[in-house]
Protein backbone atom coordinates (compact mmCIF):
# COMPACT_ATOMS: atom_id res chain seq x y z
CA UNK A 1 0.00 0.00 0.00
CA UNK A 2 1.24 3.49 -0.69
CA UNK A 3 2.13 5.84 2.18
CA UNK A 4 -0.05 8.33 3.29
CA UNK A 5 2.24 10.68 4.74
CA UNK A 6 3.43 12.21 1.30
CA UNK A 7 3.62 15.93 1.41
CA UNK A 8 3.85 17.98 -1.62
CA UNK A 9 6.69 20.80 -1.21
CA UNK A 10 7.31 24.34 -3.78
CA UNK A 11 11.00 24.62 -4.52
CA UNK A 12 12.86 27.64 -4.76
CA UNK A 13 13.56 29.08 -8.21
CA UNK A 14 16.97 27.76 -7.90
CA UNK A 15 16.61 24.50 -6.61
CA UNK A 16 14.11 24.06 -8.98
CA UNK A 17 16.80 25.01 -11.78
CA UNK A 18 19.48 22.90 -9.73
CA UNK A 19 17.25 19.63 -10.10
CA UNK A 20 16.66 19.86 -14.23
CA UNK A 21 20.40 20.55 -14.05
CA UNK A 22 20.31 16.90 -12.07
CA UNK A 23 18.85 15.37 -15.45
CA UNK A 24 19.76 14.71 -19.01
CA UNK A 25 16.33 14.27 -20.57
CA UNK A 26 12.91 16.95 -20.62
CA UNK A 27 9.97 17.41 -22.75
CA UNK A 28 9.59 20.96 -24.99
CA UNK A 29 5.98 22.22 -25.31
CA UNK A 30 5.74 23.80 -28.45
CA UNK A 31 2.85 25.10 -30.85
CA UNK A 32 2.56 22.92 -33.81
CA UNK A 33 -0.28 23.64 -36.28
CA UNK A 34 -2.12 25.68 -33.89
CA UNK A 35 -2.03 22.96 -31.45
CA UNK A 36 0.43 21.84 -28.46
CA UNK A 37 2.85 19.26 -29.23
CA UNK A 38 5.25 17.61 -26.48
CA UNK A 39 8.71 15.84 -27.73
CA UNK A 40 11.64 14.70 -25.18
CA UNK A 41 14.68 16.59 -26.12
CA UNK A 42 18.43 16.32 -24.00
CA UNK A 43 19.05 19.60 -22.53
CA UNK A 44 21.50 22.01 -20.22
CA UNK A 45 21.38 24.38 -17.94
CA UNK A 46 23.73 27.33 -19.44
CA UNK A 47 23.57 30.55 -17.41
CA UNK A 48 20.01 30.26 -16.01
CA UNK A 49 18.58 29.07 -19.40
CA UNK A 50 17.55 25.73 -20.52
CA UNK A 51 19.45 24.60 -24.03
CA UNK A 52 18.33 22.24 -25.78
CA UNK A 53 19.36 19.89 -29.41
CA UNK A 54 16.15 18.90 -31.40
CA UNK A 55 15.39 17.49 -34.95
CA UNK A 56 12.42 20.37 -34.92
CA UNK A 57 12.48 22.39 -38.02
CA UNK A 58 12.84 25.66 -37.81
CA UNK A 59 10.00 26.25 -38.92
CA UNK A 60 8.47 25.08 -35.78
CA UNK A 61 9.24 28.21 -34.37
CA UNK A 62 8.28 30.35 -37.02
CA UNK A 63 10.96 32.95 -35.50
CA UNK A 64 13.22 34.14 -32.36
CA UNK A 65 10.65 34.67 -29.43
CA UNK A 66 8.42 31.29 -30.01
CA UNK A 67 6.90 30.70 -26.32
CA UNK A 68 7.27 27.55 -25.29
CA UNK A 69 7.03 25.64 -21.86
CA UNK A 70 10.01 22.75 -20.96
CA UNK A 71 9.18 20.22 -18.41
CA UNK A 72 11.51 17.48 -16.28
CA UNK A 73 11.05 15.27 -13.48
CA UNK A 74 12.06 12.45 -11.58
CA UNK A 75 9.36 10.21 -10.54
CA UNK A 76 9.60 7.00 -8.31
CA UNK A 77 6.60 5.36 -9.39
CA UNK A 78 6.55 2.55 -6.34
CA UNK A 79 6.79 4.89 -3.35
CA UNK A 80 5.22 7.96 -5.37
CA UNK A 81 7.86 10.61 -4.38
CA UNK A 82 9.81 13.06 -6.40
CA UNK A 83 10.39 15.98 -7.65
CA UNK A 84 8.72 17.99 -11.01
CA UNK A 85 9.73 21.23 -12.76
CA UNK A 86 7.76 23.56 -15.15
CA UNK A 87 9.55 26.22 -17.33
CA UNK A 88 8.02 28.68 -19.44
CA UNK A 89 10.04 31.39 -21.74
CA UNK A 90 10.64 32.11 -24.85
CA UNK A 91 12.82 30.11 -27.17
CA UNK A 92 15.56 31.37 -29.96
CA UNK A 93 17.80 29.37 -31.95
CA UNK A 94 21.35 29.05 -30.66
CA UNK A 95 23.33 30.57 -34.26
CA UNK A 96 26.86 31.96 -32.65
CA UNK A 97 28.93 29.10 -34.12
CA UNK A 98 31.45 28.47 -30.90
CA UNK A 99 28.20 28.65 -28.81
CA UNK A 100 26.66 25.59 -31.10
CA UNK A 101 30.31 24.11 -30.80
CA UNK A 102 30.45 24.56 -27.12
CA UNK A 103 26.49 23.10 -26.76
CA UNK A 104 26.52 20.12 -29.20
CA UNK A 105 29.73 18.94 -27.49
CA UNK A 106 27.91 18.85 -23.96
CA UNK A 107 24.52 17.42 -25.79
CA UNK A 108 24.84 14.21 -26.66
CA UNK A 109 21.49 13.49 -28.89
CA UNK A 110 18.84 10.50 -27.92
CA UNK A 111 18.78 8.98 -31.61
CA UNK A 112 21.43 8.93 -34.49
CA UNK A 113 19.62 11.22 -36.55
CA UNK A 114 21.32 14.09 -37.07
CA UNK A 115 20.36 16.97 -35.23
CA UNK A 116 21.02 20.35 -36.32
CA UNK A 117 19.26 22.78 -33.84
CA UNK A 118 20.05 24.33 -30.54
CA UNK A 119 17.67 26.38 -29.04
CA UNK A 120 17.85 28.18 -25.71
CA UNK A 121 14.70 29.05 -23.66
CA UNK A 122 14.46 32.20 -21.61
CA UNK A 123 13.15 30.62 -17.68
CA UNK A 124 11.11 33.50 -17.13
CA UNK A 125 8.34 31.19 -15.16
CA UNK A 126 9.97 28.71 -13.02
CA UNK A 127 7.35 26.46 -10.77
CA UNK A 128 9.02 23.18 -8.87
CA UNK A 129 7.43 21.01 -6.17
CA UNK A 130 8.74 17.55 -4.85
CA UNK A 131 6.93 14.98 -2.93
CA UNK A 132 7.93 13.57 0.08
CA UNK A 133 7.71 10.75 2.76
CA UNK A 134 7.42 12.32 6.33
Amino acid sequence: MFSQKRQLHELPRDEALRRVASVPLGRIVFTLGGLPTIRPVVHIIDDGDVVVRTQLDTTTFASDGAVVAYAADVIDLKTRTGWGVSIAGVASLVSDPAELERFESMLEPLSEQPVTYVLRIKTDVVSGYEVVEE
